[in-house]
């Protein structure tokens, strides 16, 4: 009485697909995949420490000289901002 035999899992496939439809139920099952993998990884990763923080390897570049950057737009800002506005 307690175990399925093969005609209550045909059953039960008839009934998943006359509800569901054949065309979501590979859907259906790709998604639990998923979600089962997505819970094993983070049951292992809540297991294992988490890893040590590295320094940067590499050094910020050095600021660029005077020389090298352009020319400031500051100028146009403050004339245009010291224009009265007429509406």
């Amino acid at each position: 009485m307690g175990e399925l035999s093969p005609w209550h899992w045909a059953i039960v496939i008839i009934a998943l697909v006359v509800l569901f439809g054949a065309r979501r139920l590979p859907d259906a099952a790709r998604s639990l995949g998923r979600s089962a993998r997505i819970l094993k990884s983070e049951l292992r990763a809540k297991d294992d420490p988490p890893p040590a923080a590295e320094p940067p390897a590499t050094t910020p570049p050095p600021a660029p000289t005077a020389a090298e950057q352009p020319p400031s737009t500051d100028s146009a800002i403050t004339t245009s901002q010291s224009e009265p506005r007429h509406n």
